[in-house]
């Protein structure tokens, strides 16, 4: 039962992204995204990690595509741009991975996806949540500590610049 939800999340995803390449309209691009995003969750709920499902729903889902959508928007885009000259390397890089992964399917055979055994906890007690908290706050404390100050450093820069253009500062273009 697993391996059939895991073959229909992984179809679906493969499907709709795919679709989001090739729809010419941005809004249709921009919801086959947004299934695939869900497709994805659902990827992580069979695996058994709740937390990584809700954080692919609130980041993804919630922001990133909703930026997407802004930038889309933003644009207007009226005419349909067509790329015709890269429809041949993209087939190409399209037929090298199908044929890599042939050559993996043959050479490791088909394996049920590894899925943790209990639904809400893990060995020792702990919910995923929780064993990423531990891992995040005592293994990777600084790498964390460093991401932080990287984002407030952007967050403080971008205010900057807001004030600039708000006050008449910045040259108008």
């Amino acid at each position: 039962m697993e391996l059939t939800f895991f073959i229909y999340f992984a179809f679906m995803i493969a499907v709709t992204s795919v679709m989001v390449v090739t729809a010419r309209n941005p809004i249709y691009s921009a919801v086959a995204l947004l299934i695939m995003f869900f497709h994805v969750a659902g990827l992580y709920v069979t695996l058994h990690a709740e937390f990584l499902a809700a954080v692919q729903i609130i980041v993804y889902a919630g922001a990133i595509l909703v930026l997407y959508l802004f930038v889309v928007m933003l644009l207007n885009l009226k005419q349909d741009v067509r790329y015709h000259r890269q429809w041949p390397m993209a087939a190409a890089v399209g037929l090298t991975l199908v044929i890599e992964a042939i050559i993996l399917t043959v050479m490791k055979g088909w394996t049920a996806p590894v899925v943790a055994t209990g639904t809400e906890t893990t060995v020792q007690g702990i919910s995923n949540a929780g064993a990423i908290g531990d891992v995040l706050y005592s293994t990777y404390l600084f790498p964390f500590e460093v991401a932080s100050l990287i984002l407030l450093v952007a967050m403080i820069g971008a205010i900057v610049i807001a004030k600039k253009d708000i006050g008449g500062d910045a040259p108008q273009v």
